[in-house]
């Protein structure tokens, strides 16, 4: 943690996501940290029938949204650090979307604070997803009244 909070990492790239060094990076020289809790969103293949999913954002705006939800939770739980990594592009079945990592003295604040970020993520992160079928069919996909039904439980705390 730094005077001014804790250690944050909030990135959207198109390249492949590695989530032990971005915990190396977070716990580097740390000895105070007792939890870090590693959250990674992989592409599905749904049910054989997915060939890519291709994920879109606006620039600078999906970074910022990234970060407000980041300072959030910096600001309900006592983190030392976190790390929100998004990608875009193109993503086959098996490769990494998402990766939430993030680091406290005690395990209940990391875990919860990873829950809340992947919670919101999911409805309020600007990033559009178009599934490209391996029938050739191309169909955006919407909203799950399920993620938004995750993410209302951290409003009634």
């Amino acid at each position: 943690m730094t005077a001014d909070g804790p250690s944050v990492i909030v990135q959207v790239q198109r390249d492949p996501v590695d989530p032990a060094a971005i915990a190396a990076r977070l716990t580097a020289g740390r000895t105070d940290i007792g939890a870090v809790v590693t959250f990674t969103g992989l592409c599905r293949d749904e049910n054989g029938a997915l060939a890519v999913l291709e994920l879109e954002h606006y620039p600078g705006m999906a970074e910022e949204e990234l970060g407000r939800l980041a300072a959030e939770a910096a600001g309900r739980w006592p983190l030392i650090g976190l790390a929100v990594v998004h990608r875009f592009g193109p993503i086959r079945p098996g490769e990494m979307i998402v990766a939430v990592v993030t680091a406290s003295v005690h395990r209940q604040a990391a875990f919860e604070a990873a829950s809340f970020l992947m919670d919101y993520l999911k409805t309020s992160a600007p990033f559009w997803k178009k599934e490209h079928r391996i029938d050739g069919v191309e169909t955006w996909v919407g909203a799950r009244t399920s993620d938004d039904q995750a993410a209302d439980r951290w409003r009634q705390e």
